[in-house]
């Protein structure tokens, strides 16, 4: 398994110092450092850090980007750029190469500084959180940043989070209705109508106005009436309006090439020696990233690898996700996986090494840690037990 990686974020190599992490990381044998090179927000617990609670600054860049290679959107540089570059620092160092990992369109900050660019429901409701990927400003936006960063730095690739349409449920800053969900009233609400989307779906030959008037009375129907849809009766009524009603169906697979194309941009601007990987989703089971508009065989054909999050709390279930996704791709691409040596997930050293035995035999043919600053102590030894006998 020739790509053994950490995902990392810069203030976690600022307080621990680059040069002491990246030898902690060859250590355990690792070969490559994946650090967020542009992140949303979020309130993380770091069992090793000084201080355990961090709210990171929503929405910035943590690399030194130039303005100019953007359009209307710009990236936001993180306060911490003010003292260090920790990418370029990282850049410097021997023995470990260097991965970017870049949130692309999940963006609450840019969002709400470009609602024009923000995907909307049906009812015209704006998504602050999503940057709509029909939008051609999100679009420049998102090739800007991959292009900025492997061009200003000897980055080996970039793995790509976020390339499409969020989920309607994201874990927005408390989160809240008084209405009993369910997977058909939260995916026609996550579906975007901006005028991006309206505008590609109708020289697609797709009845546009008619869907998102459908769509927007099936939901006020539903809001309004007495009834709840259990959890499996909700799944079979989504999927059937998927299937049966067409103008659905063209909708749903004209957003995957909304995303595909958006890739495909990506990788023909990024620097060719770079690797571009696509992270699909963290969606569970991975399949579900069509939602999204991440079709797996398209991303792979397109970018070229796929980084599939094996989010799973047990080996079986990521062996039957391995099994899916790798039909799914075939020849068309790379496939890359990324664990969580922890809690939620695989919590032992014994169920670490099964999975990672699991992902080689697999044709997995690189494997990513689920983050540094997030795993105690007793995690990373899991690693360091694991990864030796995949050294070179």
């Amino acid at each position: 398994m020739r790509w053994r990686s950490i995902y990392t974020y810069a203030w976690d190599l600022a307080e621990h110092g680059v040069p002491c992490a990246v030898g902690e990381f060859l250590d355990h044998g690792l070969n490559t450092v994946t650090m967020a090179g542009s992140y949303h927000a979020g309130k993380f617990l770091r069992p090793r850090a000084s201080g355990k609670i961090l709210f990171p600054e929503d929405g910035t860049v943590y690399f030194r980007h130039d303005p100019s290679a953007f359009g209307a959107i710009k990236p936001e540089p993180n306060s911490l750029l003010d003292e260090r570059d920790v990418l370029d620092e990282l850049c410097s160092q021997e023995g470990i190469a260097v991965n970017v990992w870049l949130v692309l369109l999940h963006n609450s900050l840019l969002g709400f500084r470009h609602p024009e660019a923000c995907a909307r429901n049906a009812f015209g409701d704006i998504y602050y959180y999503n940057l709509c990927p029909s939008a051609s400003e999100s679009r420049e936006y998102a090739i800007g940043l991959a292009r900025n960063v492997t061009e200003s730095y000897p980055v080996a690739g970039i793995s790509m989070e976020s390339p499409g349409f969020a989920p309607f449920f994201h874990g927005y800053h408390h989160e809240f209705y008084l209405v009993r969900s369910n997977r058909w009233l939260e995916n026609l609400l996550g579906l975007c109508f901006c005028g991006h989307c309206r505008n590609g779906a109708r020289k697609a030959g797709i009845d546009i106005v008619s869907l998102a008037g459908k769509v927007a009375d099936d939901i006020s129907g539903y809001l309004a009436s007495d009834t709840d849809y259990p959890d499996d009766m909700a799944e079979s009524f989504w999927l059937a309006d998927a299937v049966t009603d067409r103008e659905f169906s063209a909708f749903l697979n004209w957003r995957c090439d909304v995303v595909s194309s958006l890739v495909e941009d990506i990788r023909e601007a990024v620097r060719p020696d770079a690797a571009v990987a696509v992270i699909p989703s963290v969606a569970r089971p991975t399949s579900n990233c069509w939602y999204e508009g991440s079709d797996l065989g398209k991303l792979a054909a397109t970018a070229g690898i796929v980084e599939a999050c094996f989010y799973e709390p047990s080996v079986a279930r990521i062996r039957a996700d391995l099994a899916d996704i790798a039909r799914r791709i075939g020849d068309l691409g790379e496939l890359r996986g990324i664990l969580r040596p922890s809690f939620p997930d695989l919590e032992t050293g014994a169920e670490l090494a099964e999975a990672v035995k699991l992902l080689d035999a697999g044709g997995v043919t690189g494997l990513s840690f689920y983050n540094w600053g997030f795993l105690r102590e007793r995690n990373m030894r899991f690693i360091k037990t694991v990864l030796p006998g995949y050294r070179e």
